[in-house]
Order: C-alpha cells, then sequence, then structure tokens
C-alpha cells in the first residue's frame, strides 16, 4: 500500500499530465485527494516542491537503468572513461528497456505526456523536455559512438549522424504508441531497426 506522500504524488502527476503543469493547483491536487491543502503541505512545501520530486525521481530510475544495463549514468563530460567500453549488446538491450520504459510505465508515460503539454509555454519545460526526449538522447548516443568509432567498432562515419539515424525511430515509435497502442509491433520494428544499424555501421571484423 502506497502511503500519502506517494498518493500525492502520484495524483499531480496525473493531473499534471491531464490538464498541464500550470493548470493544475495545489487545491487541485488536494480535492482530488479529498484532504484539505493543509494537510498536503505536511508532505510537501508547495506545487513547485512536487514537481522537483517528480523530476527528481525520473533521473534516480535513469541512472538506476543506466547501471542495470551497464550503461553511463553521467553526461561524457561528467565521466568520459565510462563511454569508452560500452558494448552494443548493452546498448540494444538499455535502448529496448528505455523504450518500453517510456510506453508502458504511468509514471513515465505521465512524465513524458505532461512535458509534451507544457513544452509550449514554458521554457522551463521545454528544455527538461529536450533534455530528457529529445536532445538529450541524441548527444548520449553521441558521445557513445564517438567512442566506439574512435576504438574501430563502428565505422568512420560522423557520430552526430549516428545518433541522430539511431534514435529518430525510436523518438516516432515511441509517438506512435500513444495513438496506435501496438507496442509489440512498435518494439518489434525498434528491435530490427537496430539490428540493421548495427549491420551497417558495425566493422565486419566486429
Amino acid at each position: 500500500m502506497i502511503d500519502t506522500k506517494e498518493k500525492i504524488l502520484l495524483t499531480a502527476l496525473r493531473l499534471f499530465a491531464r490538464d498541464g503543469y500550470e493548470a493544475v493547483s495545489v487545491s487541485t491536487i488536494a480535492g482530488e485527494l479529498g484532504m484539505t491543502k493543509g494537510a498536503l503541505y505536511k508532505h510537501y512545501k508547495n506545487k513547485r516542491d512536487i514537481f522537483d520530486s517528480i523530476v527528481e525521481r525520473m533521473y534516480r530510475i535513469d541512472a538506476e537503468r543506466s547501471a542495470q544495463y551497464d550503461v553511463p549514468a553521467d553526461t561524457y563530460d561528467a565521466d568520459a572513461e565510462a563511454y569508452k567500453s560500452v558494448a552494443w549488446d548493452s546498448i540494444r538491450s538499455f535502448t529496448t528497456a528505455q523504450f518500453v520504459f517510456w510506453t508502458e510505465d504511468d509514471f513515465a508515460r505521465s512524465f513524458r505526456r505532461m512535458l509534451t503539454l507544457e513544452q509550449y509555454r514554458n521554457p522551463e519545460m521545454a528544455e527538461l523536455y529536450h533534455s530528457c526526449i529529445v536532445d538529450g538522447p541524441v548527444d548520449y548516443m553521441r558521445s557513445i559512438f564517438g567512442e566506439m568509432t574512435a576504438s574501430g567498432v563502428l565505422t568512420d562515419v560522423d557520430p552526430e549522424l549516428l545518433a541522430l539515424e539511431f534514435y529518430s525511430p525510436m523518438f516516432l515509435l515511441i509517438g506512435a504508441s500513444d495513438i496506435k497502442q501496438d507496442r509489440k509491433k512498435h518494439l518489434d520494428m525498434l528491435n530490427r531497426h537496430m539490428e540493421q544499424f548495427i549491420s551497417c555501421y558495425g566493422r565486419k571484423e566486429n
């Protein structure tokens, strides 16, 4: 059974995803839970505190998944050494897990929807959307592919273009899964894309 603080967090995120962060007040969250604002303030200082806790959880989940699949958890600037020995199997497993997470996990799906709604009216949300879902993943893969290219695992192609080619289908398929609800088919397409990618760009001796 989840405790009150967790209920507040999950309810707030669901409301943010449905109505947008700016449109939801502390009163709205408290009312949805059948509690007073005073009772809510015993757990969170304000709406911003709830939002910060949501973001913190997302980053923690991402770091845990990175460790699970043996891929870098920090940025390249923070830990360049971790990018030098990433195996293709780890990339493939991590990418599959990321797709499943963003399309099937209720917390992740609500987080993504909240950012999608708010990116057009809130610069901070737009930056977070790009960091988590658009530019951030491309930059991450660019750093990995840069090291794989330098070590001869991948052919000598612009790592940024490789990252864009690798990640774009995943971004598209995540969006498609929101509409068509055919995640099994989309996951199969993603896996076939990854196999074709390494077939095209992997060094034959590897």
